[in-house]
């Protein structure tokens, strides 16, 4: 029975096979009806309502942070989710290592970026704000963003799909073929917004520890390409020789969707490495300016506190000032009495 199935759903996936992938099917093939599409109008919507709150209020937010959120993590994620990329990962693996790189690591970086939790907290009314707080710094929250442990799942993560039945079973089932797509979002969520992250979340590590978990990524990426490339065994079993497409062979585009994973995984990790060495330069001129001011103030200080030692107050004065203060007095008076003596007077007077 379980073979009768799998045929009908080859048999299915034949009839449905798209013509020769191009670009311009990537704009031809827009679908809006799936889960993730929902999430993310939801999300868009919810965030972009969020900076209006605070732009109404008089507040700032860098505008750099929305179009992260929005174009670079919502965008990128949206262009191999809706549109003609999605049509064709059950027909490609190429295009399946597209959006799966794109899902699991350009997304979440530009997600993290664009800080949404902390747009949250300044916009949620107290109680809600609290409840936010008690999610991110709750037990399993902080276990989930520890660095190391997310960084295992992170690695774990295409060994276990690429080489177990479970990839056959994602090409075949499409609840779970979709369930795949939110586990890449999260994973790599899991994994970057810790490392390069705006939020106030716990497990921050410092920026030498980051740079060197992000380096030490890198290795991974290349095993697991160059592993696919030089694999004699397909991905997904039966599934691609069973679509019989005539402008590909599965073993030709499984070479060619390792070197995109090699390729793309070392290209992202480079960048990524980039934007942390970024924020870690623009993090010691913040420090450095907030020393400088506390100096600047520290100094200020000393230098009141020497001044106000330094002149006493009118009533601390000596017996010898006050005496001398007398004498100069009744010096002024009695020259003042002598020129007004001496003055001519006019005829008015």
């Amino acid at each position: 029975m379980q073979h009768v199935e799998t045929a009908a759903r080859v048999l299915a996936a034949e009839d449905t096979v798209p013509p020769p992938f191009s670009p311009a099917e990537i704009f031809t093939q827009i679908r809006l009806t799936s889960l993730i599409a929902l999430f993310l109008l939801i999300a868009a919507a919810l965030y972009l309502y969020g900076v209006h709150r605070l732009k109404q209020r008089g507040d700032h937010w860098p505008r750099g942070r929305t179009v992260a959120f929005v174009a670079g993590g919502l965008g990128s994620i949206a262009l191999v989710t809706v549109t003609g990329i999605e049509a064709y990962d059950t027909t490609l693996l190429s295009v399946h290592m597209v959006q799966h790189m794109v899902l699991a690591m350009v997304g979440p970086i530009f997600l993290a970026l664009g800080a949404p939790v902390t747009l949250a907290l300044r916009t949620l009314p107290k109680q809600s704000r609290k409840v936010v707080l008690a999610i991110v710094h709750s037990g399993p929250a902080r276990l989930l963003t520890f660095p190391l442990v997310a960084f295992g799942i992170f690695i774990a993560n295409p060994f276990v799909l690429y080489f177990t039945g479970l990839y056959r079973e994602t090409l075949a089932h499409a609840w779970l073929h979709e369930f795949i797509h939110i586990h890449f979002i999260v994973t790599g969520c899991l994994f970057f917004w810790p490392l390069l992250g705006l939020d106030p979340l716990p497990n921050r590590w410092p920026y030498p520890a980051r740079a060197l978990l992000m380096v030490l990524s890198v290795p991974f990426h290349t095993v697991l390409g160059l592993t696919i490339m030089q694999s004699k065994t397909l991905l997904g079993g039966d599934w691609y020789p069973n679509l019989h497409l005539t402008w590909v062979t599965p073993e030709s585009d499984q070479v060619t969707a390792g070197g995109i994973l090699w390729a793309g995984g070392e290209l992202v990790s480079v960048t990524m490495l980039g934007i942390l060495v970024l924020q870690w330069i623009r993090q010691s001129e913040r420090e450095a300016k907030r020393i400088d001011r506390a100096l600047d103030r520290q100094e200020a200080e000393e230098a009141a506190a020497a001044a106000a030692t330094a002149t006493p107050p009118p009533g601390d004065m000596t017996d010898s000032d006050a005496g001398n203060n007398g004498d100069a007095e009744d010096a002024a008076t009695k020259i003042t009495t002598e020129v007004a003596s001496a003055r001519p007077r006019t005829d008015a007077e």
